[in-house]
């Protein structure tokens, strides 16, 4: 009979161990799905590893031999795999700056974390590449791991330098530059901008460039600026601004829009070029050029007068001697009397053309024949060329009129045969020519510049070097020269363009290297008189009722000439030398002086001082100024204003009769007869 005991026990056995194979089973099923996940999270290591975009490099941290290494550092370096596992790292040429020896390895071996910012790598094509080099350590089945991490920064490097460069120069530009955001607030100025304007950069961050208004440009200035820029334009301009002590400068500037990624406008860049020292000097430059014209002419102005007092002072001897021999024909007489207007009338000529390239002066233009303008100026063309130089004058038959002011012929001469002269190496021509000319509007179709109508055409042209097409495109551009350094600044012919365009003309050039070059200016025709202008016709003269002029004059010689005329008007006429002597007069005499002619330029006291004092004395009294320098150069040491009466000297006893009729008012005696001359 079987132990009970026994049989429990049996019992129990088999119930632990179904208890324990259900565990074992237990372990063998978490045993397997850790091993499955082991194996997947090792497949998505390896992806993770294989497809990485940094390279990795796998180190035994005991050996420093490489495990493995993943396929985008192999491309990176362009060496093969082999070249790096079962290799130490210090082995592989490549690394030797992180790892030159055995010794120098152990600072990967002893450190958890190690980051190199910028080391640079030699591939396998020799180029040098900057990378981002992080080592870690891990333990890896109770094994301990160096994964280093390769990161590329080359690029990265290269724009970080490329910033600091455009930073650099940004810093140091001469321009201006100015960003502001979409609003229009400043967000940076560089030092230029600061230095042009007078601000500090703490002072414009923030705030609108408005403040630097100078209420130069209109309201509808700024709105088409504005609109230009929001619509995403470019804009380009001039504009007069404020700088921080309230003085005005001029500047040249360019205006962007920035956008973002999304194509929306996020900020303005504004270049400015501080233009105000260029146009003083542009300013200053004709008058320069002309005193350098005027230093060629000196001689040939000074013989040309000596020829001319010679013709005077000969014909007034022989009108003497005839008078002293009491031989007075008067048909004699009155031919040598005009030979001594006719020679006194082209030394005005002379002066009139010294002044054209000497002195600034408001346009006046008149209706003219350009061939008697050209004839009147080549024997000055002639010496601003040169002897080597022939000039050729070929002027047109029945030539229209065109109304221009003959200063501005003289001017365009002179530049277009200076820049022939100095085109010409040695000998050489330059001719000048003129003709009538008709555009129609076949022709203004191939030449839009051009209007139709009919034109005077006024050309110059030399056998000099010639010019490039390339500087044929620039030579209008004020400061453009093809001259070397030091011989010209390029304004000579942006002059001309100003003159030609003032005028409604045409100017057209054309060149080829080694054969000359040829300027036509085409000016309208005038549409009035044409033909010759004819010399005025001597008339009656107004006269005086027997008026008091105070004449004041310091040169003796026209004190008394213009005594002489006056009286033959038939005005009362006193004189003085001095403002001394004037008032002493003025004192002895007391009202009734009805005008006073002085000149404004006189020893201690000017025309306009002296007129000022005399006329408090006695309210009523009018001033005629004579002077002879010109009324912009009087007008520009602030002696005279537009409302004042002024005559240049010289002036014909007709110019004097008209002038002091006209500030006196009309004859009250109309039975009176007037004097003739």
């Amino acid at each position: 009979m079987p132990n009970k005991t026994t049989g429990t026990q049996l019992r129990l056995n088999v119930g632990e161990l179904s208890r324990r194979v259900a565990e074992l089973e237990e372990l063998v099923r978490i045993k397997e799905h850790i091993g499955t996940e082991l194996r997947e999270s090792e497949l998505r290591y390896r992806r993770l590893f294989e497809s990485a975009k940094d390279g990795i490099l796998i180190l035994d941290a005991e050996s420093g031999v490489v495990v493995d290494v993943n396929p985008f550092l192999v491309q990176l370096l362009g060496y093969p795999h082999e070249n790096f596992c079962g290799k130490c790292l210090w082995e592989i040429g490549v690394f030797r700056d992180i790892a030159a020896s055995k010794n120098a390895f152990k600072v990967l071996q002893e450190s958890d974390y190690i980051r190199y910012d910028d080391l640079p790598l030699q591939t396998s094509t020799g180029l040098t590449i900057a990378v981002e080099f992080v080592s870690n350590v891990y333990l890896v089945d109770r094994n301990r791991v160096i994964q280093c991490n390769v990161r590329d920064i080359t690029a990265q490097k290269q724009g970080e330098a490329e910033r600091v460069r455009l930073s650099a120069a940004i810093e140091q530009s001469v321009e201006s530059i100015l960003m502001t955001d979409a609003r229009g607030d400043i967000q940076f100025v560089n030092p230029a901008f600061e230095n042009t304007s007078g601000y500090s950069r703490q002072e414009l961050l923030g705030r609108n460039p408005r403040l630097l208004k100078s209420g130069k440009q209109d309201p509808a200035f700024y709105e088409h600026l504005w609109a230009t820029i929001s619509a995403g334009r470019n804009w380009a301009g001039r504009m007069v601004n404020m700088h921080k002590d309230g003085s005005l400068y001029t500047e040249d500037t360019t205006i962007s829009p920035i956008r973002n990624p999304r194509g929306v406008i996020v900020n303005y860049v504004a270049v400015k070029r501080d233009i105000s020292e260029q146009l003083r000097l542009a300013e200053q430059y004709p008058q320069a050029k002309k005193m350098e014209a005027v230093g060629l002419l000196a001689g040939g102005v000074a013989h040309d007068y000596n020829n001319m007092l010679t013709v005077i002072l000969g014909y007034a001897e022989l009108a003497l001697h005839n008078l002293a021999q009491q031989r007075v024909d008067p048909a004699d007489l009155r031919d040598l009397i005009l030979e001594i207007v006719k020679a006194a009338k082209h030394s005005a000529d002379i002066t009139r053309q010294l002044l054209a390239f000497a002195r600034k002066q408001a346009i006046k233009p008149v209706v003219l024949n350009l061939n008697q303008t050209v004839s009147s100026m080549l024997k000055m063309l002639h010496r601003l060329i040169g002897e080597d130089i022939e000039l050729t004058w070929l002027a047109g038959e029945e030539l229209a009129m065109v109304r221009v002011d003959p200063v501005q012929i003289d001017q365009i001469l002179a530049n277009l045969c200076i820049n022939a002269r100095d085109a010409i190496a040695g000998v050489g021509r330059v001719v000048i020519e003129t003709s009538n000319v008709s555009v129609d509007a076949a022709f203004c179709e191939d030449y839009p510049e051009f209007t139709p109508g009919d034109y005077v055409l006024l050309s110059v042209s030399d056998d000099g070097c010639g010019m490039e097409r390339e500087m044929l495109e620039q030579i209008y551009e004020p400061f453009f020269t093809s001259k070397a350094l030091g011989q010209g600044t390029g304004l000579g012919l942006s002059m001309v363009y100003g003159i030609v365009k003032q005028n409604q003309g045409v100017i057209n050039v054309y060149s080829e290297p080694d054969h000359g070059t040829t300027f036509r200016i085409y000016l309208p025709r005038h549409l009035g008189e044409q033909g010759e202008v004819q010399p005025e016709p001597l008339q009656d003269l107004p006269q005086g009722q027997g008026e008091t002029i105070l004449l004041v004059e310091d040169e003796p010689a026209i004190l008394k000439l213009c005594r002489a005329m006056l009286g033959r008007l038939g005005y009362h006429v006193l004189t003085a030398g001095s403002p001394a002597e004037a008032f002493d007069l003025v004192e002895r005499i007391g009202p009734g002086i009805r005008l006073l002619i002085t000149d404004v330029i006189l020893p201690g006291m000017n025309g306009r001082e002296l007129a000022g004092r005399l006329e408090r004395l006695h309210p009523g009294l009018v001033s005629l100024y004579i002077s002879g320098y010109t009324a912009n150069v009087i007008a520009s040491r602030g002696l005279l204003d537009d409302n004042l009466a002024f005559m240049p000297k010289p002036f014909s006893m007709r110019d004097l009769a008209i002038k002091v009729r006209e500030i006196l008012g009309p004859v009250e005696d109309k039975d009176r007869p007037e004097c003739v001359v």
